[in-house]
């Protein structure tokens, strides 16, 4: 399948072509940046090895291990996928609340009606990716984004 940027006529925004993760030469090539940027978003965030695990789709604390030792040369959809909307998600916190409240965030106990007095992050572990993608919807309306 080949990507087709798409331009509006309305505008001189361009659209990005799709990533085809289905092509595993793709998946490879972006394994590196997603490995070590959920590595530096479980830091900032002060995850627990439980607690990535679980926003990553049960990857097992042997895995997450040595991912730190070894990173995979690929990885799964899924896991790309997950770690796409968790780093769209802390580059909007970051947009939303310069300092620690940024860092907090998903920590915190949240009145929104989307987690109804739970964490964030308790959200997106039991949900999945559909939860995942709706917290990544909430940051970016709140910051003005699409």
């Amino acid at each position: 399948m080949t990507a087709v940027a798409t331009r509006y006529p309305a505008s001189r925004f361009e659209t990005q072509a799709w990533v085809d993760l289905t092509d595993a030469a793709e998946r490879q090539r972006l394994t590196p940046a997603a490995v070590r940027g959920v590595h530096q978003l479980a830091k900032a965030w002060g995850l627990s090895v439980e607690e990535v695990c679980g926003l990553l789709g049960d990857l097992s604390p042997s895995t997450w291990h040595a991912w730190a030792r070894t990173p995979p040369r690929t990885l799964a959809v899924d896991q790309l996928t997950r770690i796409s909307y968790l780093i769209g998600i802390y580059t909007a916190l970051q947009v939303l609340y310069p300092g620690r409240l940024a860092e907090q965030w998903i920590s915190r106990p949240n009145t929104n009606a989307l987690f109804a007095s739970a964490r964030p992050l308790d959200v997106m572990i039991t949900g999945g990716i559909p939860a995942l993608d709706r917290v990544r919807a909430l940051v970016d309306s709140r910051r003005g984004g699409a």
